[in-house]
């Protein structure tokens, strides 16, 4: 998708933006992240430089470096259309939980690369006994291994009981993604609403976890949504904003979407850094296609300063070792583990 030239709305959001988020810290309105996703492909370089700066000024240099690990993969009852864990759709991925040894050894693995985060994560509508149960035990473990990396869970919607046993349980941040405009949602999911993934975050944000709430790029989503998920996001105030592009799984009503362009990807993260100039905005799922790693470095130098190594899920990711050198690369160094708590 290739934006429409529009040199004197081009001119004026971004001197604009450059006051309002860079000089003040204040994110853009809807109609002026809509004015920076038209924005024309020759002046990615200097939307990207913006954002940069506003991460720069508002987070700083350092990078947050997470790994994630599937505790209970599959079988999931709800019809995410994006998603290859749904049960709904004839997708190659089957119901299997990670016991609690190999939950240990993952979060080992994950310390080893020098993140300081580590998300457990399960294909649910929302955590029954036995997936608390398990998630207890996998915490407790992985503390009495001698791992102090924190710990992050996304285990679907929440009730207020199990936001305050998971608060309990000493998990630091909750991941529940919003997925996508709610404009947008319906077309996305039907066996759930987006106020009820809301009604999640706001049990978490006022029991104390920090919150972790993005989506997916390229779901069929219009400019327009786009601009109204990342003012939607801005109002939540999360901590953490995973950026995915969507993967187009066999066997998911998505299979056929096509992969979003490397420049429409660029414009979308120098948008989003523009409406959320204090927020961590992490590279996650679908960056390998969508980017490559010309494309990942440019992005990692136009607003990104959190990356998940690894791989994803369901999805292959490359390897720790290649987004840890291409982090010393660019010069950026990795967020300490004492500096989160």
């Amino acid at each position: 998708m290739t934006a429409v030239p529009d040199q004197a709305v081009d001119t004026d959001v971004l001197a604009v933006a450059r006051e309002q988020v860079l000089e003040r810290g204040e994110g853009l309105s809807e109609e002026q992240v809509l004015q920076v996703l038209r924005l024309p492909d020759d002046r990615i370089p200097e939307m990207l430089e913006l954002a940069h700066q506003v991460r720069m000024r508002w987070c700083g240099p350092e990078v947050e470096v997470e790994g994630i690990v599937s505790l209970k993969t599959g079988g999931c009852p709800e019809d995410c259309h994006f998603c290859s864990q749904s049960g709904r759709f004839p997708s190659p991925v089957r119901s299997a939980w990670l016991d609690i040894p190999g939950l240990v050894r993952a979060a080992r693995q994950t310390a080893e690369t020098g993140a300081t985060e580590f998300c457990i994560v399960a294909a649910v509508r929302g955590p029954d006994a036995r997936l608390l149960s398990q998630v207890r035990d996998g915490i407790k473990a992985i503390r009495e291994d001698g791992n102090d990396i924190q710990i992050a869970c996304s285990l679907g919607m929440l009730t207020q009981e199990q936001v305050d046993e998971l608060t309990a349980m000493g998990v630091h941040r909750y991941n529940h993604n919003l997925e996508t405009a709610r404009s947008h949602f319906p077309n996305v999911v039907t066996t759930h609403s987006w106020e009820e993934r809301w009604d999640t975050l706001r049990m978490v944000r006022e029991a104390g976890m920090e919150v972790c709430c993005g989506g997916i790029i390229g779901m069929g989503e219009s400019l327009e949504q786009r601009a109204e998920f990342a003012v939607q996001l801005a109002a939540l105030e999360p901590d953490e904003v995973p950026l995915n592009f969507l993967i187009p799984n066999p066997g998911t009503p998505y299979e056929n979407f096509p992969v979003v362009e490397g420049t429409e990807a660029l414009r979308t993260v120098a948008a989003f850094r523009l409406a959320l100039p204090r927020t961590i905005l992490r590279f996650a799922g679908g960056r390998e296609l969508t980017f490559g790693d010309l494309g990942a470095k440019q992005g990692m130098l136009g607003g990104i300063n959190a990356i998940i190594v690894g791989n994803y899920l369901t999805n292959l990711g490359r390897p720790a070792a290649q987004d840890l050198e291409m982090l010393d690369e660019l010069q950026m160094p990795i967020k300490a583990l004492n500096e989160t708590l």
